[in-house]
């Protein structure tokens, strides 16, 4: 391809406006280097200039022909009119490219010579009027004799061509026109710009084709003789020596075609960045072999282009380890504390994970797993850690990956293959040593291309991620050095194996004086800045909060929370906006017109206040919620009916718990004949919603005693445990969950299994604060502690 300037242009915008209108007879000049069009041959153009882009903007904009002219000295940057050739070719704008690297590209079409008369002055960039040149149309013996020659020295050069281009032949076989023939001949012939112009600016048919012809003549002579030395030495040549044959014949192919310019100055800078990058032997031996290739191919080879983006990327990755900085344990107490509200236990686990590594920086450290509802800052701690560290922060999302090929890249060999995401999250964070959240990880899913969650146990296994091979890369890179944190809201559907490489770290839900400092420290803050607002301009006092946090949230973190508060800021920047108000301060009063009537509201009471109704704590994705067990009873055959999209597992919870109130009827005061003309219902409300688990046995028995002795729960209790036909309470699941929510719910009481006080110190302690904790070794236990009013007469213990 032409090349006119040695680099891309800043573009044309920086010129002044096109004032007045380009006259008929004059033409947009675009001067070139080192190239010269012939009227007839369609040529590529590349333009640099900021003179240039715009004169060619100009002629397409106004789809009018340009003239391109030689200049004289290549080195001019701004060559004047005396700096061109007076002689020249009118040519039409067949296609304007700009390529991604903001290069300017015309592809042009030559029409007809002409002769610069004189330049118009007050332009921005050069225009001339000019004089057509006729071509000759004369015709005469002479001029058929020289045709048939110059036709049959064309084709012969062509032939003599190494890889000779058939259509070429075809063509000039195919041309009639002695003119159009010359001129054609010339443009594909490998000799000086100069020379070339020389031909251009003679009008002389018989003249012209005269010139051509012995230049003709001369490379037929070099192509014979360099043929004929080929194949006398070709035996005695090495295979270094034949490659470098080769490549100079390469290098004539592509300066005809325009192709071979700075070529082999890529390639010196391909190969002196792939020395800056520090790669392993492995690395830099593949990289150095992919530059082999790259040279040998020519630029519109389809593979060159994937050739060169695999290279980019190879260069472009952190090889080397960068300097560590010291971590200082004091400075990540200050910013663990600064950018989160307790969470005390976790942050004693990430100063003890940093104490580790500032000791054993070489050792190898545990993958941590923060798993817990959403919002309560399971990726902002993964952020805390790489300022305490010093280190960038990169997070993937692994929410939604169903590919292998998403951790381990896709191989070349498809086309638009990328590395992998844990290659390109690297790549971005520009650093080997990052800390990289791995986002949802629970979330990953399986699907016919391959299992993403078993690519991962290389990435998480400190044995072998130190030679991790994406399959793009196909070289080890070494992940040993990356600081891997992990999120997810439950450890259900993360497989063993991958669980198994990882250090759980439960966040639980918030109680509501921790919401409640959450929102005064950081939300109020951040919602102010968010909706452009000053904290003279808008406040909202520790009441409202609260109400917000009891009447408009429910929720174990705290996203919700920041949306409400956001929405009521968004009011009263209404109010400023419009110079309503100067300063505006929200109260509970005002809270129901900003923000509607409260959704959440205490069911207790109303719930418990007849008997048959027990309150459980259940365990949920999102955190831990209150949920309540009504039973009642019909007249009927003795069966019992379970609704509430109940799972199977509760289905029998709800069977034993009745079994075993049956068999405990007499100590109970239950008259046994109720079961047999009674049909008993049991209910849990939000029926849409499913439910399942073990751990409502103890609710359900309660509920089902309440019911058939008349006495009914204390509404300040709730119970979870599951039981055995023996009346045994057995430990569950979820108690740190279902705690919280029970002091988040309002109330004062709460039935555990005795085998969990194992859990107990896990409680956070503005829960533990609230709460009145009774451990049940047998369900006699919870009947004794839920239930209103005397217990019944002779109630015996367990087995």
């Amino acid at each position: 391809m032409a090349n006119e300037s040695t680099g891309p242009a800043p573009g044309a915008t920086t010129l002044p406006d096109q004032t007045a209108p380009i006259p008929a007879d004059a033409l947009i000049i675009i001067p070139v280097r080192n190239t010269v069009l012939f009227p007839g041959v369609v040529m590529p153009i590349t333009i640099g200039r900021p003179k240039s882009i715009a004169a060619a903007q100009q002629a397409v904009r106004e789809q009018r022909p340009i003239g391109i002219l030689l200049q004289r000295e290549a080195e001019l940057s701004e060559p004047g009119p005396d700096d061109l050739y007076r002689v020249g070719t009118m040519a039409n704008i067949v296609r304007y490219i700009t390529g991604p690297d903001e290069s300017h590209h015309l592809v042009c079409q030559g029409v007809q010579r002409i002769r610069m008369l004189d330049y118009l002055p007050g332009t921005p960039f050069p225009v001339a009027r000019v004089l057509h040149i006729p071509e000759p149309t004369t015709s005469s013996p002479e001029i058929e004799a020289r045709f048939l020659n110059l036709q049959q020295q064309a084709i012969e050069a062509a032939e003599l061509l190494p890889q000779a281009p058939q259509e070429l032949v075809a063509v000039l076989q195919a041309t009639t026109s002695p003119s159009t023939l010359a001129d054609l001949a010339t443009s594909y012939m490998d000799i000086k710009p100069q020379e070339k112009q020389e031909i251009l600016e003679t009008i002389d048919l018989a003249l012209r084709m005269e010139k051509v012809s012995r230049h003709l003549a001369e490379r037929i002579e070099v192509l014979r003789l360099s043929r004929e030395i080929g194949q006398q030495t070709r035996a005695t040549f090495d295979e270094r020596q034949r490659e470098a044959i080769l490549r100079e014949q390469m290098a004539t192919i592509q300066r005809q075609l325009g192709e071979g310019d700075g070529k082999t100055q890529e390639v010196a800078e391909l190969n002196e960045a792939i020395a800056k990058a520090k790669m392993p032997p492995e690395a830099e031996s593949q990289a150095r072999k992919e530059v082999r290739r790259y040279e040998r191919m020519p630029e519109a080879a389809a593979e060159a282009g994937m050739v060169r983006s695999y290279l980019d990327w190879l260069i472009e990755l952190p090889w080397s380890l960068p300097e560590e900085k010291p971590i200082d344990i004091a400075e990540a107490r200050r910013i663990l504390d600064e950018d989160h509200y307790g969470l005390q236990k976790i942050k004693t686990r990430i100063i003890e994970y940093l104490a580790v590594r500032k000791l054993a920086p070489h050792g190898k450290a545990p993958i941590l797993c923060f798993v817990g509802p959403p919002g309560v800052g399971k990726t902002s701690l993964g952020q805390s850690i790489a300022r305490a560290m010093q280190r960038p922060f990169i997070r993937v999302s692994l929410g939604g990956v169903h590919d292998e090929a998403e951790i381990r890249g896709h191989r070349r060999t498809y086309i638009g293959a990328l590395p992998g995401n844990i290659i390109q999250a690297i790549k971005k964070a520009g650093s080997r040593n990052c800390v990289m959240m791995l986002d949802e990880i629970d979330k990953m899913g399986r699907g016919i291309q391959g299992d993403p969650s078993a690519a991962m146990l290389e990435v998480l296994d400190p044995e072998q991620n130190a030679t991790f091979r994406d399959n793009y890369l196909g070289v080890p890179f070494d992940l040993s050095r990356v600081v891997f944190v992990a999120t997810a809201n439950m450890l259900d559907t993360i497989p063993g194996p991958l669980l198994d490489r990882m250090e759980i770290i439960s966040l639980v839900g918030y109680t509501e004086d921790e919401k409640l400092e959450i929102a005064q420290r950081y939300l109020v803050r951040r919602q102010l800045e968010a909706n452009g607002l000053k904290p003279e301009q808008a406040e909202i006092d520790s009441d409202a909060l609260r109400f917000i946090i009891k009447g408009y949230t429910r929720e174990a973190g705290v996203r919700n929370l920041e949306r409400e508060i956001g929405k009521a800021f968004r009011h009263v920047a209404v109010q400023i906006a419009e110079d309503s108000a100067g300063r505006v301060l929200l109260t509970t009063k005002d809270l129901a017109a900003v923000l509607g009537q409260p959704r959440f509201e205490s069911e207790i009471a109303m719930r418990t206040s007849v008997p048959g109704v027990a309150t459980g704590l259940a365990w949920t994705p999102v955190g831990g919620d209150i949920l309540f067990i009504e039973a009642t009873r019909t007249p009927g055959k003795g069966v019992l009916i379970l609704t509430g999209q109940l799972g199977e597992v509760m289905r029998e919870s709800a069977q034993a718990a009745l079994t075993l109130v049956k068999s405990r009827a007499s100590q109970l005061g239950i008259d046994p004949s109720l079961f047999e003309k009674s049909d008993i219902h049991i209910h849990v409300p939000a029926g849409a919603t499913p439910k399942d688990g073990p751990s409502a046995g103890v609710a359900m028995f309660t509920a089902l005693t309440s019911l058939l002795t008349d006495r009914t729960v204390k509404n300040n209790t709730a119970m979870t445990g599951e039981i055995s036909l023996r009346g045994l309470v057995l430990p569950v699941g979820g108690i740190k969950e279902k705690v919280v929510a029970a002091a988040a719910a309002g109330l004062t009481r709460v039935l555990l299994p005795a085998r969990n006080r194992r859990d107990f110190d896990d409680i956070p302690l503005g829960a533990r604060n609230k709460l009145e904790f009774v451990w049940l070794e047998r369900v006699d236990d919870a009947v004794a502690e839920a239930l209103e009013g005397k217990s019944m007469p002779g109630t015996v213990a367990a087995e």
